[in-house]
């Protein structure tokens, strides 16, 4: 007989729930239910076979040296009206019809706009109003005196609040003060000389362990496109800004479909690039598993980003031998069509999807069939066990990481993390090793499936946001089902260090966007921004209008 599906818990039955987990017994029937429920029983009696050599590092597997691609030299993308990408942005600055300054000054202005609306949509945690003036203010001189250094220059892009500001350290979702020594980690440092206006720091998960946009520790915005659902996670304010029009694009980091997941949910595009593309040096949030990367309003918003915040960083070692990319190459690439190119389409994946979300995933790609790509049926027999390979990795590295809080600020973690820690504390360091052994087994059957074709699709998540209470965003919240249906096609990706992008193609039953999910090959972003690109010129794939909105340019 199938059980139902494991409830909701939130509020009082989850506080009850946490302090039952005081006694062994009670943590250790938990953790086994939760074993059963996410599916970590499973991958550990998968045979020998699917597994591995036990991992010596945490680069990703290149199964191609090269990637050449042919380029039918197409025009770029053309925005919708409402998602003004940094083009526009740029268009405007160049034409004189605003200055960086007037947009900064009306984005600290929408903050609090936003802040003051019932449910609170406000994606900024802290908004850092001197250094985004000064900065805004350089910014306009340089383009009045045609001196502009790049396409982002003047652009507002806000970052999470897991990188370290100068002044301000990395927060990570915790309730922590914040390190008043801290220096800019590379990346804001990168994104301030191409001219950028870093805003401030956007709000996030707690420790970023949840995918669906909920904490206890913070006020996080709602969902931009439709406010009864979660933005998702864990770079949540990150999504809502760029899906408000607060700014074009944003950093985000994701661990387990962080960028993907809320970029998805709010009906944007997003981009996991691949592991040691973008410098850490300066992220608070370590292990082998979280990369940063942007979410934008578009698929030239990723690639601008890219191109700015991409190379070797003496300060983190996984960058060393990334050489970056050459300004205007990425954005090149968005014009190459998708014309002879092999899509590999995971259908099993695509069938365990909801049917309006696998309905738009399909049709999306027989778009790209009709433009002239190559669909090739793939199958990855551990695809369907990359959540329960996830949870492991990503769940103890953090619960390990967490140490000193758990030793000495027990009670300064929210309810939702003091149970992920009690459960991750009934795991063995066995079970951790030998999850890396099954991501070894994984990374072989997915560089096999691409040295056969130059992209794998896939849906983003099962179905779109979930829905949430006042209660939910207060009190905090655990969910299985809700989770396991965000995280069931995201986790491939960071499992194996390798880019994948989200596209908006569509909407599921409830009228909340879709997103379809392209993985390229290790260090190929080039390839996932072909086809996203493709999508978004072809107008399949599109950002849906938010109901909750800002308009910095009046």
């Amino acid at each position: 007989m199938k059980l139902p599906p494991p409830p909701r818990l939130t509020g009082r039955a989850l506080r009850g729930i946490v302090r039952a987990t005081d006694a062994d017994p009670v943590r250790y029937m938990l953790g086994k239910l939760l074993r059963g429920d996410l599916g970590i029983d499973a991958v550990r009696a998968l045979p020998e076979s699917a597994r591995g050599p036990q991992p010596l590092h945490a680069r990703p597997e290149q199964a191609r040296r090269a990637h050449p691609r042919a380029t039918l030299d197409l025009a770029l993308p053309d925005a919708r009206p409402h998602a003004r990408g940094s083009a526009a942005w740029l268009a405007a600055l160049h034409e004189g019809k605003t200055t960086s300054s007037e947009l900064t000054d009306r984005a600290i202005t929408a903050v609090k706009t936003l802040a003051s609306q019932s449910p609170m949509m406000s994606p900024m945690l802290y908004v850092d109003e001197e250094r985004a003036r000064r900065d805004a203010a350089a910014s306009t001189e340089r383009h009045k005196s045609g001196r502009a250094i790049g396409p982002l220059d003047g652009v507002i892009v806000p970052v999470k609040e897991e990188v370290d500001l100068e002044g301000r350290g990395a927060t990570l979702g915790l309730k922590r003060k914040p390190a008043p020594d801290a220096k800019d980690a590379t990346v804001v440092r990168w994104l301030r000389e191409a001219g950028a206006i870093v805003l401030g720091h956007t709000s996030m998960t707690e420790d970023g362990m949840s995918p669906l946009g909920v904490s206890v520790q913070r006020l996080l915005p709602r969902n931009a496109v439709d406010p009864r659902y979660a933005a998702g996670g864990s770079s949540t304010g990150s999504a809502v800004a760029v899906a408000t029009g607060l700014c074009p694009v944003a950093l985000g980091s994701d661990g387990g479909g962080s960028i993907r997941l809320p970029a998805s949910f709010n009906g944007l595009f997003g981009l996991k690039p691949t592991f040691g593309r973008i410098s850490r040096a300066g992220d608070g949030f370590g292990g082998t598993m979280a990369h940063l990367g942007p979410i934008g309003c578009t698929t030239q918003d990723l690639a601008l980003f890219l191109e700015a915040t991409s190379g070797e960083d003496k300060n983190d070692e996984l960058t060393l031998g990334n050489p970056g990319f050459d300004r205007g190459w990425l954005v090149a690439a968005l014009r190459r069509g998708v014309r002879g190119l092999r899509i590999g389409v995971l259908e099993d994946e695509i069938d365990a999807a909801e049917p309006a979300v696998a309905a738009a995933c399909r049709d999306a790609l027989r778009a790209l069939e009709t433009e002239g790509a190559k669909l090739v049926p793939i199958s990855i027999s551990l695809a369907r066990h990359a959540p329960a390979i996830g949870y492991l990795s990503i769940g103890l590295e953090a619960y390990a990481e967490l140490a000193e809080m758990r030793r000495t600020a027990w009670d300064d973690m929210g309810v939702d993390l003091q149970l992920l820690c009690r459960v991750m504390s009934t795991f063995g360091s066995d079970e951790y090793l030998d999850a890396q052994r099954l991501r070894a087994g994984l990374r072989r059957e997915v560089a096999q499936a691409l040295r056969e074709v130059d992209a794998l699709a896939m849906p983003t998540s099962v179905r779109g946001a979930p829905e949430v209470s006042d209660a939910d965003m207060r009190d905090g919240m655990t969910d299985t089902t809700a989770l396991q249906s965000a995280s069931r096609f995201v986790y491939i990706g960071n499992l194996c260090g390798l880019p994948a992008g989200t596209a908006p193609v569509g909407l599921d039953a409830r009228g909340m966007p879709v997103g379809l999910q392209i993985l390229g090959d290790a260090w190929d972003e080039a390839t996932v921004l072909q086809v996203l690109a493709h999508l978004e010129r072809t107008e399949v794939a599109r950002c849906p209008a938010p109901r909750v909105k800002v308009d910095l340019f009046g």
